[in-house]
């Protein structure tokens, strides 16, 4: 789609905050009002449809994307979705430790064991550990407390929150953040351990690269998209 509108706004009224093309509200791919809680939002939002230039390219404006999942996925039934980020839980990044070699190990020891301990306090549980890729199981009282986390969040806070949980792998590193018990660069670096690990010992290519930059701008934005929920 290219572009056919001069003027982007945003109105406020009983939806929330709504965003406009030439006075036309805009709509999600399903027909829905693209409304948000925030006004802050709202305004970010606009500045990605004021953005556009020829071609409406859904990669540059990944707000209002997340905007979109909100409404459209999570706000009519949104115990689906807290299942699918609930799940990481069960095999959460953090958990799992390398057993050699020791500079390694305390790598992901140093950045792994501040969020972990963090979890373990704010929400009294306990959090198994394993060195090695074979599965060990939380407790169920441990899945049951982080899920409820979720579960009191906002459907636009849960559209933040799920890149963050799925570019890391880690649903403890994601709640800290959103808590701030952890600011984003602390939890991109943790996230990043055991490839910067990697490439240190074999090098990097341009596909890894690539990958690497496309996800972190996918967090970012939902770091962004995050802030903006004031």
């Amino acid at each position: 789609m290219k572009r056919f509108w001069t003027n982007v706004a945003v109105i406020a009224g009983p939806e929330g905050h709504a965003i406009a093309l030439d006075a036309r509200p805009v709509r999600t791919p399903g027909r829905l009002a693209l409304a948000v809680p925030h006004a802050a939002l709202a305004e970010a939002i606009a500045d990605e449809w004021r953005a556009v230039e020829k071609d409406i390219d859904p990669r540059r404006m990944p707000l209002t994307g997340l905007a979109n999942v909100a409404i459209e996925r999570i706000a009519a039934d949104p115990l689906p979705f807290i299942a699918n980020l609930a799940a990481y839980a069960e095999s959460d990044l953090l958990c799992y430790r390398a057993d050699a070699p020791d500079a390694l190990v305390a790598r992901q020891a140093a950045a792994w064991n501040p969020l972990l301990d963090w979890a373990r306090q704010r929400y009294d549980i306990h959090i198994e550990v394993v060195s090695g890729i074979i599965h060990r199981a939380q407790p169920a009282l441990t899945l049951a407390r982080l899920a409820d986390a979720l579960a009191a969040r906002s459907p636009f806070a849960l559209a933040g929150l799920s890149p963050i949980v799925t570019i890391t792998g880690s649903l403890i590193a994601a709640l800290a953040l959103i808590e701030g018990a952890a600011d984003a660069e602390t939890v991109w670096r943790a996230a990043q351990v055991d490839e910067n690990w990697q490439v240190e010992k074999w090098g990097d290519d341009d596909l890894a690269i690539a990958t690497r930059t496309a996800h972190r701008a996918d967090f970012d934005a939902g770091v962004r998209f995050l802030g903006l929920l004031g």
